[in-house]
């Protein structure tokens, strides 16, 4: 015996944001949600984590799932993210690959899609970054990208410009079921407010420094408490790194470069809770945390968020 429900026309459904890393992803879930959600940088493996942001209009709750960028990993780290990505391809409506338009679609984006071969689940090839290519270079972008799989849907926008970004969230829509609502309205995220926390920290020192010291990062929030009469949260979390000599160059001379950081952040936090923040910062140590597979999940990257 089987039931059928009438939903009224109402779609919804889960979408998986994959690419190589700096594909674009977190960026466009940002332009979708209107705000900022997920943090951005041009570094590699910014996004460690594997979080859902959720639309809900009267018509339709979209459920966008974002993904470490697919990658030949290189360490412990690498191996867990990868993990996270690909099982985030699992049971869900729709896969959303993302190709920079401004980079040659490589062997990269061939692994990437190769992983995809494998699943029978709606895909669509989504061209990123189209501000920084002229149309010509867009069409032979598209040409190129087309190749790699079979694709259901083809679609060109730029989060930063807020190109077409509506044009995507309408592709992926047509796509989906009718279904419930499986998330509360006003609902965004998933991502408990500790780990929203320690990735917006994350974010203002992958911004502040470049080569290694941004991967041998690792942010945890240790406390976190409201008080309700001041308005105020009080946060105090923990900026791991791998070496002493990268624990100097966090702190900065005579603590300049902590306490910028902390700055920056702690505007980004008032924003988000709506709240004054009292942000306490502290550096420490420890040794080669990206090949240790459980200090990994114990900072709640990949697989342990």
């Amino acid at each position: 015996m089987t039931f059928e429900h009438d939903f009224g026309g109402f779609k919804s459904g889960f979408v998986t944001l994959v690419g190589r890393p700096n594909a674009g992803k977190s960026t466009l879930l940002n332009a979708i949600m209107g705000k900022k959600i997920a943090i951005t940088s041009n570094t590699a493996q910014t996004t460690r984590h594997r979080f859902r942001a959720v639309q809900t209009t009267a018509d339709h709750q979209l459920i966008l799932v974002d993904t470490p960028g697919i990658h030949k990993p290189h360490d412990a780290l690498g191996e867990e993210l990868n993990t996270s990505a690909l099982k985030a391809l699992e049971d869900v409506d729709v896969i959303a690959m993302l190709v920079d338009s401004s980079q040659p679609v490589g062997t990269g984006d061939e692994w990437v899609a190769n992983q995809l071969a494998r699943i029978r689940t709606t895909k669509v090839l989504v061209l990123s970054k189209t501000d920084l290519v002229s149309d010509d270079e867009l069409i032979a972008q598209r040409d190129a990208a087309s190749k790699l799989a079979k694709w259901d849907e083809v679609i060109a926008c730029s989060a930063t410009a807020n190109d077409n970004v509506q044009g995507f969230v309408d592709t992926v829509v047509n796509l989906l079921p009718e279904g419930p609502q499986w998330f509360p309205a006003d609902m965004e995220t998933d991502q408990p407010l500790e780990v929203i926390v320690a990735e917006f920290i994350r974010e203002k020192i992958l911004r502040s420094f470049r080569d290694e010291i941004p991967h041998a990062i690792g942010v945890q929030t240790e406390e976190m408490r409201y008080q309700r009469k001041k308005d105020l949260y009080n946060i105090r979390a923990i900026v791991y790194v791998e070496h002493e000599s990268q624990k100097g160059m966090i702190i900065g001379k005579q603590g300049s470069a902590i306490k910028r950081i902390g700055t920056e952040a702690r505007e980004d936090l008032e924003r988000i809770l709506g709240a004054r923040v009292f942000l306490d910062l502290r550096v420490k140590v420890k040794k080669n945390w990206r090949r240790d597979a459980t200090q990994i999940r114990r900072f709640g990257y990949g697989e342990g968020a």
